[in-house]
């Protein structure tokens, strides 16, 4: 295992080394592990028994870096009931093969550095940090919306765009339910184009505007969706932040006028497809999660501890959907001890899984950063795989 200030130093192509090394194992891992796509899709529709599915390989480079074989042994002694299937990086997008210069993933993600991606905006990372933020926006200007949606908007059909998506498909398809990570759907893909404080004056001030592009976005979604669809994904992985830490960042009241006919319509069409439909959005959601289950739900992710209580959840919307990533990681992992997380671990199975057919998919709130304790890590995997 290696100090926060040995990783950070490797040149890029050791770290691109360690990263395949890991994902080699993990996937060799997965594709060894006995078949259990059958019992997942059933556990996720609360018709399951036994222990309830697990999802722990969500997590930043850095603690690949930092952890290294001792991480991947941990994934390959306790393989995820679930592949994750990321593409592409969320903060960089699709790179076309022709693309000059091209950017590197790994350098940018554990430098610093900026950069601008398939959308147009601009996004830096901070060495020693974790993740990319954006940094300057695209559309400042409405003026400039015919343009940007004219020449900007990506193509979901670019060749090649799913191709690292088909390879692990061919992999893991047969025998493991496998969901497709879509990225930034539609609040934060908007935001990431126009700049969050703008968004929450065009709400007032350019509806019409606004309107016309999340049309586009979502007019780009559903053809993506149809791709995975086509490709044979179980389920969709989608990402739209709406919680702060103690509620919804725009009144419940808009929410429903300006975005629930939009995910309507993409939770429909994913069913179409025959995908479930996993929905991510960090924070306090309560006050639209039975929106979201009347648009069309499967999985909720996360039930965020800190943000949301997890006995009301369960008291309110148990058996009407099932849960993901309830196990803290601002406070529980990266500053309880072992025991704490193990406690932790099975409180959340027992108050959102077990009564409810298994419909939990057990693992962390948030993406696994390098500063929580190996030992703890140890903890999540023993106790969120028991029985």
């Amino acid at each position: 295992m290696s100090t926060q200030a040995d990783y950070c130093l490797l040149p890029t192509s050791a770290k691109e080394a360690m990263l395949a090394k890991f994902e080699e194992r993990v996937n060799q891992a997965l594709a060894a592990a006995p078949p259990s796509k059958d019992w997942v899709k059933k556990a996720l529709h609360r018709q399951g028994s036994g222990r309830c599915p697990v999802r722990i390989k969500r997590h930043s480079v850095d603690v690949v870096l930092r952890y290294g074989d001792a991480l991947a042994d941990l994934f390959c002694q306790y393989p995820d009931d679930i592949v994750s299937i990321i593409p592409y990086d969320i903060s960089i997008g699709y790179q076309l093969p022709d693309k000059q210069p091209r950017i590197n993933p790994v350098e940018v993600l554990t430098l610093d550095a900026q950069w601008t991606d398939e959308w147009g905006t601009r996004w830096g990372h901070a060495f020693g940090g974790c993740g990319a933020t954006p940094v300057d926006y695209p559309l400042k200007d409405w003026a400039g919306l015919d343009e940007y949606l004219a020449q900007q908007v990506p193509d979901p059909r670019a060749p090649g765009r799913l191709d690292p998506a088909v390879r692990l498909l061919g992999l893991h398809a047969a025998t493991k339910y496998c969901m497709g990570i879509v990225h930034l759907v539609l609040f934060e893909r908007l935001h990431a184009i126009r700049g969050m404080e703008n968004v929450f004056t065009d709400f007032y001030e350019y509806e019409p505007e606004m309107r016309r592009l999340l049309d586009a976005i979502s007019s780009y979604l559903l053809e993506l969706l149809r791709y995975w669809g086509e490709i044979g994904a179980d389920a969709v992985f989608l990402t739209d932040d709406w919680g702060s830490q103690t509620s919804l960042m725009i009144s419940p009241v808009m929410w429903r006028r300006f975005f629930k006919p939009y995910y309507t319509r993409i939770f429909a069409e994913a069913h179409r497809l025959g995908m479930d439909v996993i929905f991510h959005s960090c924070g306090n959601v309560t006050a639209i999660v039975d929106d979201l289950i009347e648009a069309g739900m499967d999985v909720l992710d996360p039930v965020q501890p800190g943000a949301m209580d997890i006995d009301e959840v369960a008291r309110r919307f148990g058996g009407r959907c099932s849960f993901a990533a309830a196990v803290d990681v601002q406070h529980l992992l990266s500053h309880g001890s072992p025991q704490d997380v193990r406690d932790g671990v099975r409180r959340v199975k027992d108050t959102l899984g077990r009564p409810f057919g298994g419909g939990l998919l057990v693992g962390p709130a948030n993406v696994i950063t390098p500063e929580i304790p190996f030992e703890n890590l140890q903890a999540l995997f023993e106790v969120a795989h028991e029985g």
